[in-house]
């Protein structure tokens, strides 16, 4: 009887251990669709930038919670969101570090977009 116990055992295992597997590659498959998606999406720097500041310029702004790229409401909201997620006032490192990186993201899209215009002027 033990035997059979543990063979039911292995047997479940390998069977447990292939469905995760399966679902593992499936997620991997997903996040690499997602990436690329996303990386067609944005032009070839502002691709760049996402991917070394580690955050999409549509995740900044929800953080800071702007709808365009305006530079004081971009400021604006972060010193307000900085201001009270700093831990002496009983905030999250975690979240303000979010925002300082939202902030980063933002404003080098900003750089990109003035470089830009700046080639587009020097064009015409």
């Amino acid at each position: 009887q033990a035997k059979y116990l543990a063979q039911i055992i292995l047997v479940g295992a390998q069977v447990v251990g292939r469905a995760f597997m399966r679902a593992l590659r499936q997620e991997l498959a997903a996040s690499r669709a997602a990436a690329d998606a996303r990386g067609r999406s944005e032009r070839p720097q502002s691709a760049a930038a996402s991917r070394i500041t580690g955050i999409s310029l549509q995740e900044a702004q929800q953080i800071l919670n702007v709808s365009n790229l305006n530079p004081e409401e971009i400021q604006k909201n972060y010193d307000h969101l900085f201001k009270v997620n700093d831990k002496s006032v009983g905030g999250s490192f975690y979240l303000q570090s979010k925002v300082v990186r939202a902030k980063e993201r933002l404003d080098e899209e900003l750089r990109i977009q003035a470089k830009e215009e700046k080639g587009w002027k020097a064009e015409t």
